[in-house]
């Protein structure tokens, strides 16, 4: 696969049409090493890419597009932009079923029914428990991910719809594996709140009704990113494998030889 040279893009580069866009690089790890720059990306989706969004990523030097996305999604959204010389790697992360109900109700929903929704901390508690339910129930998924790092994979953009949820959580997952620490890991995920990164939230009554400030309340809990939500999902690994260690030897299938290649490919020393 021919590569580009990489540009070195900047930590804040703001993409047009793709939201939520950054080099992971430059998270510690519990060893004094750090990520290495132009290795992981992470982004919202890449379907309505401009131009200039396509060449900019063109000119990463990607080995490998990664999208969480599931068939529902990609149905909405629209598939990736095609990147020159780039694999594209689908590995949906919810079944294309779950939720279609609940999400028509989000975007198409009157006031009186997203209350009984979401009201209440409902919206949150539903966050907080498919965090939980990601990292229980895609091990599978996670470790064909970590396995894909460590080959021949980078560098590599992770991406789902927002880049928060699904994308979020494997990129948490990867920082876990090569020993970033635990506060960088939450700091680089509640980056996705500032106000140029968030997902733009699409309703089909866009009137001042449909998006009024009492919609948006009840609707911010699902779009965006809170320390709940991370702390559910770490919550989940101790109380299902006891330990960040064992989740990652046992349920993720690592060895020493996979995570050291891990290390080697993404952190610098």
């Amino acid at each position: 696969m021919t590569q580009q040279t990489p540009q070195v893009p900047s930590t804040e580069t703001e993409l047009t049409e793709v939201r939520n866009f950054r080099d992971v690089g430059g998270l510690p790890t519990k060893d004094g090493r750090r990520i290495r720059e132009g290795r992981l990306f992470r982004s919202g989706h890449l379907a309505h890419a401009t131009e200039e969004d396509t060449a900019f990523l063109a000119g990463l030097g990607l080995h490998t597009v990664f999208d969480f996305r599931n068939a529902a999604d990609i149905k909405l959204e629209g598939p990736d932009v095609a990147l020159p010389g780039v694999r594209n790697v689908n590995i949906p992360l919810t079944d294309p079923a779950d939720g279609a109900e609940f999400w028509t109700m989000v975007r198409d929903g009157e006031l009186d029914q997203l209350r009984t929704a979401l009201g209440d901390g409902k919206a949150a508690a539903r966050m907080a428990q498919t965090y939980r339910h990601i990292i229980t129930t895609r091990t599978e998924d996670h470790s064909r991910l970590l396995h894909a790092l460590a080959e021949d994979s980078l560098p590599a953009l992770m991406h789902c719809a927002a880049g928060k949820d699904r994308a979020g959580l494997s990129v948490a997952v990867t920082l876990l594996a090569v020993g970033v620490e635990r506060d960088a890991i939450e700091a680089d995920y509640l980056k996705s709140n500032d106000p140029h990164r968030r997902y733009k939230i699409r309703r089909s009554d866009s009137s001042a009704v449909g998006m009024s400030p009492e919609v948006m309340e009840l609707l911010s809990p699902l779009f965006g990113a809170h320390t709940d939500y991370l702390a559910a999902a770490f919550d989940a690994i101790h109380r299902t494998w006891g330990s960040t260690e064992k989740y990652l030897t046992d349920g993720l299938k690592l060895t020493a030889t996979t995570r050291d290649r891990l290390r080697a490919q993404l952190l610098t020393g």
